[in-house]
């Protein structure tokens, strides 16, 4: 029977390169030889389509319903038969996702009553907590630099939304403290040296 793997999870605010740090860290421990699955939310299921429409504006809803489709497509990410988080966790697979259930708290928690956001995320929750939660730290200011670059903006990309949703993750890593593992790490200027902070962590909390 394989060794379950290990679950890593990638959050920041738009435009902290966290993407970027996911991939470098997955080609590093395959370069070790963990065999690594690299996914994020919202997915590419019909759940997650319906998701990437309502942020890019192509769809006209309201936060309660993003936020109910977040936590939808987020059980389906879970529990999905062929390529599910926790399929492939027992087939001891280490998984890094872009993002989990910290983000629809930062970001959908920030416009609708954050309890009710948790209320539909916890049979995410009790099903999967995240081994290790990396929080990449960039000045939102930064961010929103980076994100003009991109050039279509979505709906929570703005400079007022960003502090906001920054000041939202930190009250909940002291809110989560006991439950979740959650390493803080700053952007420094060199992506590299980002990734080597990244690494230690990795190896210092969870031994890859």
């Amino acid at each position: 029977m394989a060794t379950k793997g290990k679950f890593i999870v990638f959050e920041g605010c738009d435009g902290s390169g966290k993407s970027t740090q996911l991939k470098l860290l997955a080609s590093y421990l395959e370069g070790r030889g963990t065999e690594v699955y690299l996914t994020r939310e919202p997915t590419d299921s019909p759940f997650g389509s319906l998701i990437h429409s309502c942020l890019t504006g192509r769809i006209s809803t309201n936060e309660h319903t993003i936020a109910a489709l977040f936590a939808a497509d987020r059980l389906d990410h879970i529990r999905n038969g062929l390529n599910g988080i926790s399929k492939k966790l027992e087939e001891g697979v280490t998984v890094l996702c872009d993002r989990f259930y910290l983000s629809s708290f930062a970001y959908n928690g920030g416009f609708v009553p954050l309890e009710w956001v948790i209320s539909l995320n916890s049979p995410a929750m009790e099903a999967l907590t995240p081994d290790l939660t990396i929080f990449i730290d960039l000045p939102p200011e930064e961010g929103m630099k980076r994100v003009s670059r991109r050039g279509e903006k979505e709906r929570y990309e703005t400079l007022e939304k960003q502090k906001f949703i920054r000041d939202n993750y930190f009250a909940l890593f002291k809110r989560f403290a006991d439950r979740e593992n959650v390493a803080v790490v700053r952007s420094e200027t060199s992506k590299d040296a980002t990734q080597a902070h990244i690494r230690e962590i990795v190896f210092q909390r969870l031994g890859l």
